[in-house]
């Protein structure tokens, strides 16, 4: 198919095979580069001490104990990963989540244990309570003519706290993944009002209600003891939901958004790109990185090539930074000569 219909008959010459003889000028004609740059490493910190737990369904990744913490975060500073996203699992969960608020929550304590090992690493900590609340659910739970689910409004009190916490600790970027109603005007009226007005919002701005979280909920501990949270995540069918929900978070004061996965919403992410222009992130789910490792290990793909083949993907779509479980691999790989 002739994407400019003229082309071969203005241009009756034009022999496209040419530009693709020789890998160095392969190299020079590549519209879009993938750099370690690009990459934000998810990590999970559990409590206990001396813990390096693989996570059965995510071959590679582990859960972490703080006093460990300094392994993943070297190796990772090493490759030139910049960054990294923070989850926490803490020894109690209550019907509140208190412990996401706690000075000495687990996240709090594994930001000030990442500032003492890599001073320069970029700590993006997730915002919700699903790994803290003893239902699973991703705040405090209100029943209304029978029906239980999360309380919305009583849940943005709850995130600003978290996020002046997480802040206090040292956090750099705070993302909030909750997908509640007005949750980025009540995270940045509390960041502000505490001092941190300079502290950026990455909005999980466009996350579904995906298939592709199962082996996360493994990792995190996080599973719904009940129902699901299709009442606050997005229905995977639409897309002009998306744009709408993205405008309102940046009305609210969202510095970058964030579609959520990564793979099966790449038209999303085209779209909210060309739409509104502002930096944007995809996360690349716990089931997609499973799906290729799991190919891989059967010998069926080769790991590295679709790997980089589907980040490279990503930033062809418009994607600025990508949050993967197989950024160490990559940063390895890219950095090879």
């Amino acid at each position: 198919m002739d994407v400019f219909p003229a082309t071969s008959a203005r241009f009756p010459q034009i022999r496209p095979r040419r530009l693709r003889q020789h890998p160095r000028l392969r190299d020079l004609m590549r519209e879009n580069r993938l750099t370690t740059h690009d990459l934000i490493a998810p990590l999970f910190v559990y409590h206990g001490t001396n813990l390096k737990r693989e996570i059965s369904s995510m071959p590679g990744q582990f859960q972490w104990s703080v006093d460990r913490l300094a392994e993943p975060i070297s190796e990772l500073a090493e490759a030139g990963v910049p960054a990294v996203l923070l989850f926490g699992i803490p020894a109690e969960k209550d019907p509140l989540g208190h412990g996401a608020i706690h000075p000495q929550g687990i996240v709090q304590q594994a930001i000030r244990q990442i500032r003492q090992t890599a001073p320069d690493m970029l700590i993006i900590t997730d915002l919700c309570f699903c790994e803290y609340t003893d239902h699973g659910h991703c705040g405090p739970l209100t029943t209304i003519s029978g029906r239980t689910d999360v309380d919305n409004d009583a849940t943005l009190e709850l995130l600003g706290q978290q996020a002046v916490s997480h802040a206090q600790a040292g956090a750099d970027v705070i993302a909030p993944s909750g997908m509640m109603d007005g949750m980025v005007g009540a995270i940045r009226t509390a960041l502000d009002a505490a001092g941190f007005t300079s502290i950026p919002i990455m909005a999980y701005s466009a996350k579904f209600a995906s298939a592709f979280y199962g082996p996360f909920r493994d990792a995190a501990e996080s599973t719904p003891a009940f129902g699901d949270r299709r009442s606050y995540q997005m229905d995977p069918a639409n897309g002009d939901e998306a744009i709408r929900e993205t405008a309102l978070d940046l009305a609210e004061g969202a510095d970058i958004v964030m579609v959520k996965p990564a793979l099966a919403y790449l038209d999303i992410a085209r779209r909210i790109k060309e739409t509104f222009g502002v930096p944007l992130a995809a996360y690349n789910v716990s089931g997609e990185y499973a799906m290729v490792k799991a190919a891989a290990e059967r010998g069926w793909i080769d790991e590295k090539r679709t790997v980089l083949e589907m980040l490279t993907g990503f930033k062809r779509a418009g994607i600025d930074m990508i949050l993967t479980y197989h950024a160490l691999d990559v940063a390895r790989w890219l950095n090879q000569p």
